[in-house]
């Protein structure tokens, strides 16, 4: 198949490279051009996966869906408000796309701004739990993937397509992939929004001072205490709409070379055998400006249309608020869907017939 890759930081070039060494072509798509400048035909990998690779690259996304049999949205949730609408106006109706990771609701949106065009029969949008795998740009042509998933849960606006989405994800990435019942149990799947929160709050000063700090060793018992207390909202919001969520503890374990047991046990021992896996060193972390606004922040807001109180996930906020000193519960993507009608959208999707 012919792969449309939109984003071209770490993770989409990464994904494309994946989708190449399974036969597959791929092009790159990048909003500003920075991710592929200096980028002539070739990446080249490293770690799990190793070579060169062609990628095809552009800035134009009517040449990046040219040709192609399905996308991949691989940016980080922050830039879901800029680039969603750029991609629902080029948007081929008949071009499936999925959503990796699918956070804050990301595929509904995209449902919801691709129906103002007035397309009912159109392709079905697909919502990942996370990433086909991690991986850090090393160069303008070089990328390390550093660990691919196993397995990665797949949902679809409208729900029933999920079958069929997650057939093309295996084909394309190689992992498994285990039907989620609908977009918005993907989207609570990611344990990285409670992890990395509670990373942060507890490590704030060695990210102030740009130290050198192991990111599982931080994983301390008590940081995890905070981490079970946040989960436990997380999944009595998932239960008011319906859905089950596998444990982080379970969610670690895919990811890790670990057998599931008690949180902090886990932990020290994927410290012992992954040291190199460090921390943040800067405030304009991720872990932060994602993590929080379309993770933490996110589930307060699906949790007010519901009238469940989540008191330690709001303190959470507001402490990182208050360290940060910046509003961290903005999020203008939300503002396109009536979340007093989600059940519905996530069933059916926006406009479809």
């Amino acid at each position: 198949m012919r792969l449309a890759v939109l984003g071209a930081g770490a993770i989409g070039p990464a994904a494309a490279v994946l989708a190449v060494s399974r036969g597959h072509s791929a092009i790159l798509w990048s909003p500003s051009g920075a991710g592929i400048a200096g980028l002539n035909g070739t990446l080249r990998a490293e770690g799990v996966i190793a070579g060169d690779f062609h990628l095809d690259a552009t800035t134009d996304l009517a040449e990046a869906f040219d040709g192609a049999d399905a996308a991949l949205l691989a940016v980080p949730a922050y830039a879901y408000a800029a680039v969603l609408p750029r991609i629902a106006a080029a948007l081929p109706p008949d071009l499936p796309v999925l959503v990796a990771p699918a956070a804050s609701l990301a595929p509904v949106v995209l449902d919801a701004l691709v129906a103002r065009r007035g397309m009912p029969d159109r392709a079905p949008v697909g919502a990942l739990a996370t990433t086909p795998g991690g991986a850090r740009r090393l160069g303008p042509d070089r990328v390390r993937v550093a660990m691919l998933r196993k397995a990665v849960e797949v949902a679809s606006v409208p729900a029933s397509a999920a079958p069929r989405l997650a057939a093309l994800a295996t084909d394309l990435f190689g992992f498994d992939a285990p039907l989620s019942p609908d977009a918005l149990h993907v989207s609570l799947l990611n344990a990285n929004p409670i992890a990395h929160a509670v990373l942060v709050l507890t490590n704030v000063t060695r990210i102030e001072r740009a130290e050198e700090w192991a990111q599982y060793a931080a994983m301390t018992p008590f940081a995890c205490n905070l981490m079970l207390a946040l989960e436990k909202e997380r999944d009595a919001l998932a239960a008011a709409y319906g859905h089950k969520l596998e444990s982080i503890a379970i969610v670690l374990a895919r990811a890790n070379p670990v057998a599931p047991g008690p949180l902090a046990a886990m932990t020290a021992a994927i410290a012992a055998k992954r040291p190199e896996v460090l921390g943040p060193r800067t405030t304009d972390t991720r872990y932060v400006t994602e993590d929080v606004p379309f993770g933490l922040a996110y589930y307060l807001a699906i949790a007010a249309a519901k009238g469940i109180a989540m008191p330690a996930t709001d303190g959470m906020v507001r402490m990182l608020e208050l360290l940060w000193g910046r509003d961290l519960r903005a999020n203008p993507m939300l503002d396109e869907i009536d979340l007093a009608d989600l059940p519905r959208l996530l069933r059916d999707g926006v406009g479809r017939r």
